[in-house]
């Protein structure tokens, strides 16, 4: 949104694309391209700082590569454009996990990645981590 909003400002200011009553025309399929890069973005940069967009997170999903390493930018992009293949194919590409013997995607086998459950955090850590902020804000106050 704020790629178009920007895109938006940058040709009015230019004096390009102003319509008759002075609005400012976009062509629909600049506006689509805007939209699938933004989109792209989002994933690619949440897949390569810790392979968890926010709703993985939620979920405790984690994004690595076949080796177990973290996901390469190519695998990523990779990843983003298989997904868009399997969701073009009327949804086929995300049912193909109950025939897989491995259950992945087929955007997982185009980029090489797959997903992994993480273990859920122990009540009494995610406790003592909250005690050490507090402790640790207490103590960075100045007298």
């Amino acid at each position: 949104m704020v790629t178009v909003a920007l895109f938006m400002g940058a040709r009015s200011l230019l004096g390009f694309g102003i319509g008759p009553d002075g609005t400012v025309q976009l062509d629909a399929n600049v506006v689509r391209l805007i939209e699938l890069l933004t989109t792209m973005v989002f994933f690619c940069a949440f897949w390569l700082k810790n392979g968890q967009t926010l709703g993985m997170q939620a979920w405790r999903i984690k994004l690595v590569s076949d080796t177990g390493s973290d996901p390469s930018l190519r695998q990523c992009v990779l990843r983003f454009f298989g997904a868009l293949l399997s969701t073009a194919c009327l949804g086929l590409g995300y049912l193909w996990c109950l025939f897989d013997r491995r259950g992945r995607y087929w955007h997982d086998h185009l980029s090489g990645t797959h997903l992994i459950l993480l273990p859920k955090r122990a009540k009494g850590v995610q406790a003592d981590q909250e005690a050490q902020k507090t402790n640790s804000a207490a103590e960075v106050q100045p007298d």
